[in-house]
């Protein structure tokens, strides 16, 4: 009974549909590969398709080079099913095949989607999937027409699904490293990263709004941007600014001043917004400074808004967190933003969610020490917990940047990369909805004491 009930559960069945995408997608990978001689192992297969489904871009060969166009197609669509979501696919399934699902599925799905309840899943979920595929088309064409050589029909597409999935995997064996100084083809990447990183609730509010302000009807009172949409958009532009300015000052104010100033904007602007889970470098990752690589940390862990193709803890996470510490600090008994209240369920979620993220890239850090030789004295190893640190963060919050580890990693250090984007991609609240959906209500409370802190 447990077993069917779960099985059955909207909150189970992405992790199994993810599953069975990621083993399809190794079978296939590892038939794909150009080089018959120097085979594609069983691992980096898995390894591959894991990082495309979850849209990372952590790659362990060159993309380009290594796979058939079959194997390129393969990683597209992984890509593509990553990005939209197990979640939103699986979704989509249930309303097609019109499965009875209860009412409490219902709203699960729809607070997971759209933190809203009442909306219509069937026409929010072709909308997304219309509107997906019409900015990736969108992308592609502007990718093609602006350097038709470097970004043929196919190598367009490819990227444009990659940078709206926040993927990050490219064709290039540098990435977008070639393309450091040119302002539009580093304007498309970025806008389309940023649209698939806002939120997919967000994106129908900004859309709706300003398609009645080029028509020039009147936005209804109440019926502007949300509260909550407001949040994810001031949040977000205030970690790009911020992590712009921080890149260029470390980047290029202290060390690298070799590079013009036109240039070394663009490059730390591009490195701000593509660290928050897209992937993508017009910069050398190992080569950057102890600062600009802390920085990209705190982007990397923070991410994208919920309901988007970004991972990380989210910026809402992150909001949240902010408006507990400071009413704590003022001795407030709500943490609020703006005018309105955060209920207190939301700050424990953001709490739990922070702590749970933080331990898992932790541990993961930890065994990746033992695996990859960290385990030998600092003096012979010197700066590679760092290197270690970043790729951890970097898989969990399905990223993909990388100071240059990827390649070297052991077997093991593989399947521990393998489980952590796994992991992010899911979300740890889905993974502790999938064990809640199998236990049994809790009707009774335990008594209360007190315990000193700090």
């Amino acid at each position: 009974m447990k077993l069917s009930r779960m099985l059955n559960s909207p909150i189970v069945l992405p992790i199994v549909f993810f599953v069975i995408v990621i083993l399809l997608g190794s079978i296939l990978l590892h038939a794909s590969e150009k080089n018959k001689i120097d085979r594609l192992s069983w691992t980096d297969a898995a390894f591959t398709a894991t990082s495309a489904a979850c849209v990372t871009g952590l790659v362990v060969v060159d993309t380009g080079s290594y796979f058939t166009q079959f194997g390129q197609v393969t990683i597209l669509l992984l890509m593509q099913i990553g990005g939209l979501g197990i979640m939103t696919f699986t979704s989509l399934s249930i309303y097609i095949w019109r499965r009875r699902t209860t009412i409490t599925d219902r709203i699960a799905v729809g607070q997971i989607l759209l933190h809203d309840a009442t909306f219509n899943l069937g026409r929010f979920l072709i909308e997304i999937a219309c509107w997906t595929f019409v900015i990736e088309a969108a992308g592609a064409v502007l990718l093609w027409l602006m350097d038709p050589v470097a970004f043929p029909p196919f190598s367009a597409l490819f990227h444009s699904v990659s940078a709206f999935c926040n993927a990050g995997f490219s064709l290039f064996p540098n990435s977008l490293m070639g393309f450091k100084g040119s302002w539009d083809i580093n304007l498309v990447f970025m806008v389309l990263i940023v649209v698939g990183g806002i939120g997919f609730s967000v994106f129908v509010e900004v859309r709706s709004n300003l398609a009645r302000c080029l028509m020039g009807r009147r936005i209804p009172k109440g019926k502007g941007i949300s509260w909550y949409a407001r949040i994810v958009i001031r949040t977000s532009m205030m970690l790009i600014v911020l992590g712009w300015a921080a890149i260029y000052f470390a980047e290029f104010v202290g060390y690298n001043r070799m590079m013009a100033t036109d240039d070394a904007i663009l490059s730390a602007l591009f490195q701000s917004i593509t660290a928050r889970t897209a992937g993508f470098n017009t910069l050398d990752i190992g080569g950057m400074t102890n600062v600009s690589l802390m920085v990209l940390l705190f982007l990397m862990f923070i991410g994208g808004a919920p309901g988007s193709c970004a991972g990380g803890i989210k910026v809402t996470t992150l909001r949240v967190l902010a408006a507990a510490m400071w009413s704590q600090m003022r001795g407030k008994a709500q943490a609020s933003i703006g005018k309105y209240a955060i209920r207190e369920n939301a700050v424990k979620k953001a709490m739990v969610l922070f702590i749970l993220a933080s331990m898992i890239i932790f541990m993961a850090a930890f065994l990746l020490d033992f695996t990859e030789g960290g385990n030998k004295p600092h003096l012979v190893v010197r700066g590679q917990f760092l290197e270690i640190l970043f790729e951890s963060v970097s898989a969990f919050c399905t990223v993909g940047l990388s100071t240059g580890l990827t390649a070297k990693l052991s077997a093991v250090g593989k399947w521990i990369i393998i489980s952590l984007m796994f992991i992010g991609r899911l979300g740890p609240f889905v993974l502790i909805a999938a064990l809640q959906s199998v236990q049994e209500t809790q009707h009774y409370r335990l008594p209360e004491e007190t315990l000193m802190i700090g």
